[in-house]
Order: C-alpha cells, then structure tokens, then sequence
C-alpha cells in the first residue's frame, strides 16, 4: 500500500462526490510532468489525503489502476471532451467531518516532508504546482495520527467494507463507445471498412490477418496456434485512426493474459525486446502467467514499424512512472 496526496482546490466538487481522480497526460506544452505521471502509479487498496482550501478534506481508498479517459465533462464549458485524454484513478472518497488544516502543525510535519515532489511548502502553504504526489510512510502517518479516529478507520479499512463496489473503468467504456459511435456516423467509411475496424477491436479480422503476416507466435508464451491468439493493438483501438487500427505493425499476437497485461498497462515492450514490468503489477499472478519480475525477460527484436507503436505504449499506457524511479 501507498500513500499520496493530491490537491483538489479546483476539482474537489467534483472528484470527490464523484469518486475519480483525472489529469492530463502531459502539459499544455507538451512536456512531461511528474505530478500527472504519478497516476500512472497509483493502485487499489493506496490512500489517497484530499488536500482543498488549506485542508485535509477527504480520504480516498484508490479503487483502480490508472487507464486513458477524457476530461470529465464537469470540470469546465458543457461539451464533449473526447479529444483531451487524460489518466484517471476510480475512487472510494470518505469526506472527513473533522477537516485538518497542515500548517497549523509543520513543526511536527516539516521534518517529515519528502526531499523530492513535496505537497508543501515548509510554511505549510499548498503548491499550486502540485496535483497528486507520493507520501513517505512517515509523513503519512503523521497525518492519520493528526487527524485521528476517522482517519486510522479509512486507512484500516472498517468503512471500506461496508461499501458496494464500485463499477471501475466507467470512463475507459465510455470513450470507447464515443469511438464506436462516431465510426458508425462517418459517411466516409465503407462498410467493408467498417466492419473490418469493429472486428480489429477485438483482435479479429483483417487486422489478425495483417498481424500475423508479421508475427508468428505469443512474444511471451510461445502459443503459436491461431485459435489461442489475440491481434493485440499497440497503439490501443480507442487512441489509434482508423488506418492505424487495421496497421499490422502496430499488433502483436498475445494469449489471452498476455493480451489482457499488455493492454492495461501491465507489461510493456523495449525496442529490442526486453520485457517491461509495471510496477503496480500483481508479481504472483505474472509469476503464474510465466513472467518473473526478478528475471529480465527478452522475447525478441522488433522491427521499425513495431517500435513506433511500441515507443506509443510505453509512453501512453504502460503503468510505470520514471519520476519515482530510485525513489
């Protein structure tokens, strides 16, 4: 379990209540930030401190890995958001009766501030800066024990269990339907075309065709039999045109927990074949699937046109943020 913090002063009204967290993938200049690249991180069962106003306001039981959404319609002019895709964490929030406010106890908490990616200043004032950040266990417990009884409930889990479960990945299904939508309303595909996209969604069709013109078995199993196999997407179907979702370089054939590892994020691939394991990955049920996190796993180079869409994954879906790298 981990423990991060994130500052809501804008979205609390809305994240909160609404049990998600969303931030852009990148700046608005393109380049990279850690504080958005953290949910990449971010996985059930982690504690989430609301921070809005100056205050403590909320814990959060994370309830999902990061995946790719749009921008909630609520957070500004009404409207669809399909084109700003972001990353977004489903969450269980518990907002506190008692509120907390940090600077009125940074004797005890200013010690204890990470050295890197803090959420405060030594004066206690919040970081505009900031969204969401990881927490030292020290720092964090500072803060349970600062805000007290309702606190140590969350973080334990007593309240947890007496939730119903939550119906994760809303955000994902509903890009993906706006996808599917807007590819039945184009008049300029043909319904060749269009049926053969469909089919691509779910690793099928000529897209498996083109796939397999390229690849010959499952790069981690070594399943070479057609039937057991999935075409699956590098560049994902719910990000990729409709020329990129039939691409045969931008697939790769995967069983069907291999598919299912790739696709969320899970496991990524280097250029020369070397396997990337995310860290919020559960390393048991990959040991079971064949891969063993302490073992560097190669499953072969891949060609040019495989590593665009490879460099694709890894920056957009692969769940491994290099901002905590060695931290």
């Amino acid at each position: 379990m981990r423990y991060w913090w994130v500052n809501q002063n804008q979205t609390y009204r809305h994240e909160v209540p609404g049990g998600y967290l969303w931030s852009p993938k990148r700046k608005t200049n393109g380049g990279r930030n850690p504080f958005y690249d953290f949910m990449r991180e971010v996985a059930p069962g982690d504690v989430v401190f609301s921070f809005a106003d100056t205050l403590i306001r909320a814990l959060g039981i994370v309830a999902s890995h990061a995946y790719e959404a749009p921008k909630p319609l609520e957070f500004g002019q009404a409207g669809a958001y399909w084109e700003m895709i972001g990353w977004r964490v489903d969450m269980r929030f518990f907002q506190l009766r008692h509120s907390m406010r940090p600077s009125e106890y940074m004797p005890t908490l200013a010690p204890l501030l990470p050295k890197r990616y803090a959420p405060l200043l030594p004066n206690g004032n919040g970081l505009q800066s900031v969204y969401l950040t990881h927490l030292p266990e020290t720092f964090a417990a500072a803060l349970v024990d600062l805000i007290g009884v309702e606190a140590r409930e969350i973080v334990v889990g007593h309240r947890l269990a007496e939730e119903a479960p939550l119906h994760v990945g809303i955000g994902l299904v509903m890009w993906e339907e706006h996808e599917m939508d807007q590819l039945r309303a184009d008049p300029h595909v043909t319904d060749t075309v269009r049926q053969a996209v469909v089919q691509a969604r779910r690793g099928q069709g000529l897209f498996k065709e083109r796939v397999m013109q390229i690849e010959r078995a499952c790069r981690i199993t070594g399943v070479n039999r057609e039937e057991h196999l999935r075409a699956s997407h590098c560049k994902p179907w719910r990000d990729a045109t409709n020329e990129e979702r039939l691409d045969g370089e931008n697939g790769l054939l995967l069983t069907p927990n291999a598919d299912h590892l790739f696709d969320r994020g899970f496991i990524g691939f280097e250029d020369n074949g070397d396997v990337l394991i995310s860290p919020v990955a559960h390393t048991e049920s990959l040991a079971r699937m064949g891969l063993e996190p302490a073992r560097p796993h190669n499953v072969g180079k891949f060609g040019a046109g495989q590593r665009h869409y490879l460099e694709f994954h890894r920056e957009n879906v692969l769940l491994r943020s290099r901002f905590l790298e060695g931290t």
